[in-house]
């Protein structure tokens, strides 16, 4: 799973990849490593997220995600995800 988080204020966006989403961004929002990326820029916003068959074509896609300029990410949470609301509540029970 290949997902994206991102500040309440959206000035910082950090892009991840788990094959356990709900884990993953409850160890983000809870803060679990205070020295991680996530909790120094207070990324605590699933805004983003999508799966793949494989480990490995999440990681490809992540690479080349992170290769892309900001612009492009912001369009693809905007397909996604308009408002940009928290996805946290659509995650639960995963």
């Amino acid at each position: 799973m290949l997902y994206i988080m991102c500040s309440p204020n959206r000035a910082t966006l950090y892009i991840g990849v788990t094959s356990n989403l709900y884990n993953r961004v409850s160890a983000h929002r809870n803060k679990v490593d205070p020295n991680c990326f996530t909790a120094m820029y207070n990324c605590t916003m699933l805004v983003y997220y999508n799966g793949y068959d494989r480990i490995e074509e999440a990681i490809a896609a992540e690479k080349k995600l992170k290769d892309r300029a900001r612009k492009h990410k912001e369009k693809l949470i905007n397909d996604f995800n308009p408002q940009w609301n928290d996805l946290w509540d659509a995650i639960q029970g995963w």
